[in-house]
């Protein structure tokens, strides 16, 4: 069975990340646009969005072409760890979860390696209290380290602490670069799962929340899935 999270062998320096936090924690952060997830106070400032604007918060696969904003030239330790991923990259953001907030229990369709994209955390500031959850595994992300997760899995995230949590968060295209680093982390790409391995209800629920997304990446994936049925 493939992973639904990986935690990858490299540390990167806190801080150095905290630094360039504090200087990021000047600007207007927005909250979160999927108001129905959560609960509390989640908001996000763009390193990489669509428009180039560092208040342009939306992330969503394959919807249009990304481009640095101002403040990555401002911030180049992130940006030396940002250019260490040697693939495409899409939306490129910081997100913080105040105390008592909650990310409620949900699925993004699409948001996985196997369906081509991957999302890195890297945590930046952080407390014990924080608590991650994906596929019914609880995680604990410690300031430094870094991880995938399979967000197309029911996750979940909980700021039981004092203080506010913030991850550094890259969205990335599969390539040949990131298939070799996952293989050498355990993630067995000969396992994933072909398109007309999934019986006919499963390929419909997938449909259905697919065109929820309207995004070309959306549109490709159902065709694809379309064009399994027998």
């Amino acid at each position: 069975m493939l992973p639904t999270h990986i935690k990858f062998t490299f540390q990167y320096d806190c801080k150095q990340l905290q630094q360039e936090l504090n200087y990021c924690l000047q600007r207007e952060w927005p909250l979160h646009f999927n108001s129905q997830d959560f609960n509390g106070d989640w908001r996000s400032i763009s390193l990489r969005s669509t428009s180039g604007m560092a208040n342009d918060i939306y992330a969503h696969a394959g919807q249009g072409v990304y481009q640095d904003t101002p403040l990555l030239a401002e911030t180049p330790y992130i940006k030396e760890i940002i250019d260490s991923w040697k693939c495409e990259k899409e939306a490129i953001r910081l997100l913080a979860l105040a105390p008592g907030s909650i990310i409620k229990p949900h699925r993004d369709i699409g948001c996985a390696y196997k369906d081509g994209a991957l999302r890195i955390h890297i945590p930046v500031v952080t407390n014990p209290g924080v608590k991650f959850t994906v596929n019914n595994h609880n995680l604990q992300l410690n300031e430094g380290e870094c991880w995938y997760m399979d967000f197309s899995s029911t996750h979940s995230i909980v700021n039981e602490g004092l203080s506010t949590r913030v991850h550094l968060i890259i969205d990335g295209i599969r390539n040949d670069w990131t298939d070799q680093l996952f293989e050498n982390h355990g993630y067995k790409i000969c396992e994933e799962p072909k398109a007309n391995e999934f019986d006919e209800e499963v390929r419909n629920k997938i449909i259905a929340e697919l065109e929820l997304q309207d995004t070309d990446t959306a549109r490709n994936l159902i065709a694809s899935l379309k064009g399994t049925v027998s």
